[in-house]
């Protein structure tokens, strides 16, 4: 049965009518996606805002006096605004553009961490960080001579704060964590992390790329220093993605990409950089992407995101509980707080089999290790198969996604 509560609140079937992929058929059977942790599919108010942005409103920006290029200009400012709001960051020049939640904690390890830390001070990650999160720092430690201590998780994939916390010192300078993990979908508690951290004297990056995605952000509340994702996941375009920082830090900060339009003077003997935001964004953007995630944010807030969470929260039990029941199957990641991410292995099947039959039935998921190999050497797996949720996304494709699984499990008999 239904969930009575979102089928009265939530009209899914009219949300994947926005979805033009979702009516499509692949193999012969109507489209089920299932990675949204990788890439989120686009609504039509995305697709057409960025085609009447290319049709008539497209030049560059920041240079022109012209009236196109104010208008574009216009229109980019005009969604950086709208970040603030989606962050509830205090002013817009605390929303650098970048291409994505990589660039955005590249940018970091470069521009502050080079210029702020020392030899054998300390960075600290966890043990549920994405590449993106882990080897940046990595090199950084390897080029300062810092060091780089990890937070280990439970066996249901929980941080254990305890060590967390004995960690922290006055040699802590860095500490960067996910919001909610891209393998296991656990919550973590960044804003507990940030105050402890904070009370250590340490700075705090959080890699929301599946935060955003997820639950209501405000970085004013977690306190965090920086805050990053990328448009991709929240199903705006590719290509463009938000680093929300703290103004003092930004400010310090120096660049990490030169070029045009993020400086205030050139001569041969000295050059001057803007001020934040464009100090960090060299050369021309991703305009047509940036006007692209503003109508995704648009998107979003009109569909309301209380009711998508709430639904997606639904549509994790729903999948909990038909995977769970299928023979053979092991839910990897159980934590008390959790998003709409499952990963699960099958007794006897390697996960890439899992992934090649399911497609052959229109089932789109992710086998692999996620970008995250110590989270599967932790859990000591090869590697997992993952459905992560949207809230297009039915309670009739979890169903069908553990039907399926069922017959996998017979072939593999």
């Amino acid at each position: 049965m239904e969930p009575l509560v979102a089928a009265a609140s939530f009209d899914v079937e009219k949300i994947r009518k926005d979805f033009p992929i979702l009516g499509t058929k692949m193999n012969g059977h109507p489209l089920v996606y299932l990675d949204n942790a990788a890439t989120a599919q686009k609504p039509l108010a995305v697709i057409e805002r960025m085609d009447r942005f290319y049709r008539e409103e497209y030049a560059n920006v920041h240079r022109g006096v012209y009236t196109l290029s104010q208008t574009a200009t216009s229109e980019c400012e005009k969604v950086r605004e709208k970040c603030r709001r989606f962050l509830n960051a205090k002013k817009s020049a605390e929303i650098v553009f970048v291409r994505g939640a990589t660039e955005a904690i590249n940018l970091v390890a470069f521009a502050y961490g080079r210029k702020f830390c020392q030899a054998e001070d300390e960075v600290i990650i966890t043990q549920l960080e994405h590449h993106a999160n882990t080897v940046p720092w990595q090199r950084l430690c390897e080029e300062k001579g810092l060091v780089l201590r990890v937070v280990p998780v439970n066996d249901r994939g929980e941080l254990i704060l305890e060590e967390y916390r004995k960690m922290l010192s006055d040699r802590t300078k860095i500490v960067a964590v996910t919001h909610i993990s891209n393998v296991l979908g656990t919550v973590n508690p960044v804003k507990q992390i940030t105050q402890w951290a904070h009370e250590a004297g340490a700075v705090v990056l959080v890699d929301g790329a599946q935060g955003v995605v997820h639950g209501k952000v405000d970085v004013h509340d977690l306190g965090c220093d920086f805050y990053c994702f990328s448009s991709h996941k929240i199903y705006g375009p590719t290509g463009i993605g938000v680093l929300y920082g703290k103004s003092r830090h930004l400010e310090a900060m120096d660049p990490f990409m030169t070029g045009g339009d993020m400086i205030e003077s050139v001569t041969y003997e000295k050059t001057t950089f803007a001020k934040p935001p464009y100090k960090f964004e060299a050369g021309t953007p991703a305009i047509a992407e940036i006007v692209g995630l503003g109508a995704a944010l648009e998107y979003l807030e009109k569909t309301g995101l209380d009711k998508i969470h709430a639904y997606e929260k639904e549509l994790l039990d729903t999948a909990t509980q038909a995977l769970s029941a299928v023979p053979g199957v092991h839910i990897i990641g159980t934590a008390a707080e959790k998003a709409a991410v499952i990963s699960f292995v099958m007794d006897g099947v390697h996960p890439h089999d899992m992934g090649t039959i399911l497609d052959q039935q229109g089932i789109a998921i992710r086998t692999g290790h996620h970008c995250a190999q110590p989270v599967m050497k932790r859990f000591s797996v090869p590697a997992t198969a993952r459905a992560s949720l949207a809230f297009y996304n039915t309670h009739g494709e979890v169903r069908k996604l553990a039907a399926a699984l069922e017959k996998v499990r017979e072939v593999f008999k």
